[in-house]
């Protein structure tokens, strides 16, 4: 147990950044819709990408590098490439999640309009993960995911004994193809970001490295693996519990969610306790408010991290605490411009970053597998058969969608 406080943390916390929109919003929408028949596409998802993430976190192990930096060892054109996709994503995702996160606390607390919620909850974010960095962010991450497991456990196990599995129908209730039309563009919306977009398996190696440096203990490969593997255990387990949750009391029923972020985040509780009762309120809520407020922390620390670290590299300068804020506060001034721009709808750009997210899943992936594969890369570190095997799979699979959405 002593062991585990010292390298506990980066798996929590790249739980907490893919415990967000990806499940609250994409998988309970998932069950509301099509009932368990999505449960593929999230077992899929979560199978198909798992490589490529532990990839960060053994990279970080073997090489005491992040992987930013082995994409800088590929050369400039990957470091800049890198850069320029988290650019274009990053302000999208932390407007749409800062909206969602604002409705949920707005509607659980009555303290406001949404966007202006918004604007606090990012810029304090901001500011306190600018203040405390590391430190406040592992502490904070921590105690928001026993909430979140607690509550997410407590509200499924409700929805079950209210609505059984079995009254739920068997087959969608809709005409379901997910070969192409508005149906495909669902399904690489879901597994964009189920459990997380794959270009963000560089945070864990930079969280890994980074809670080594603040606990003075660096970890071996094997507790590193394991610490992450558990927290990606997590993550698919309640990406499961939300789906669950939107088929027996959204989808059984015949309920309707609302399209807006903000409006969507009311319109779920009220839906939830409207079928479970009034007493599940504050369990529903507390379930989707840590989800969101984990993510939030989480989403911002990991881009200004990122994007600091993808520049030093660049200029071939290692990356200050003082760059690490400048990247915090631009990201979150940025994320409320858009926020400003897109008051009430931002599922447009939502589907657009995730469809981006996964359209460049298999480059991602790819590169990630080669820096594991390549000679310079300590042979000892490298990936045993058969998760080799199941990167290739998993490219295979991103891939097959990738095209099929830009075929469709």
């Amino acid at each position: 147990m002593s062991r585990w406080r010292d390298i506990l943390g980066p798996g929590i916390l790249f739980a907490s950044a893919a415990i967000g929109v990806s499940h609250l919003v994409q998988s309970t929408r998932a069950g509301a819709l099509y009932g368990f028949g999505m449960v593929w596409a999230v077992v899929a998802a979560n199978v198909a990408k798992y490589p490529f993430f532990e990839f960060g976190s053994r990279y970080a192990a073997a090489t005491g590098t992040s992987l930013i930096d082995g994409y800088r060892a590929m050369g400039r054109w990957a470091a800049w490439t890198y850069l320029v996709l988290t650019a274009a994503t990053c302000f999208i995702v932390v407007a749409a999640i800062g909206l969602v996160t604002a409705g949920f606390l707005d509607h659980l607390l009555g303290i406001g309009s949404p966007a202006w919620v918004a604007a606090a909850l990012l810029l304090g974010s901001a500011a306190v993960l600018g203040a405390g960095a590391f430190q406040t962010l592992d502490t904070a991450t921590k105690v928001i995911s026993v909430v979140l497991l607690v509550s997410t456990l407590a509200a499924f196990g409700a929805a079950w004994a209210e609505v059984p599995f079995s009254a739920v129908p068997a087959a969608p209730a809709v005409a379901f193809a997910p070969w192409s039309g508005a149906d495909l563009a669902f399904v690489i919306a879901l597994m964009g970001w189920m459990p997380t977009a794959v270009d963000l398996a560089s945070w864990n190696s930079l969280w890994t490295l980074e809670r080594a440096r603040t606990t003075g203990y660096t970890p071996t490969m094997r507790e590193t693996l394991r610490e992450f593997n558990a927290g990606y255990l997590l993550s698919a387990v309640l990406a499961f519990a939300f789906l669950a949750m939107g088929a027996l009391l959204l989808y059984a029923p015949g309920r309707e969610l609302p399209a807006a972020p903000a409006a969507f985040a009311g319109g779920l509780v009220d839906l939830y306790t409207s079928v479970l009762g009034g007493w599940s309120r504050w369990i529903i809520g507390a379930a989707a408010a840590s989800a969101m407020l984990g993510t939030t922390l989480a989403v911002l620390d990991g881009y200004a991290r990122s994007m600091a670290h993808s520049i030093a590299t660049l200029r071939a300068r290692p990356a200050a605490h003082r760059h690490v804020q400048i990247a915090l506060a631009f990201t979150a001034v940025a994320a409320l411009l858009l926020i400003v721009a897109f008051p009430s709808d931002l599922r447009v750009l939502v589907d657009f970053a995730t469809t981006v997210s996964f359209v460049i899943a298999p480059v991602v992936g790819a590169a990630n597998l080669y820096l594991v594969l390549r000679p310079a890369f300590p042979r000892a570190a490298r990936p045993p058969v058969w998760l080799q095997v199941l990167s290739y799979a998993g490219l295979a699979f991103l891939a097959a969608f990738a095209v099929l959405r830009l075929t469709a």
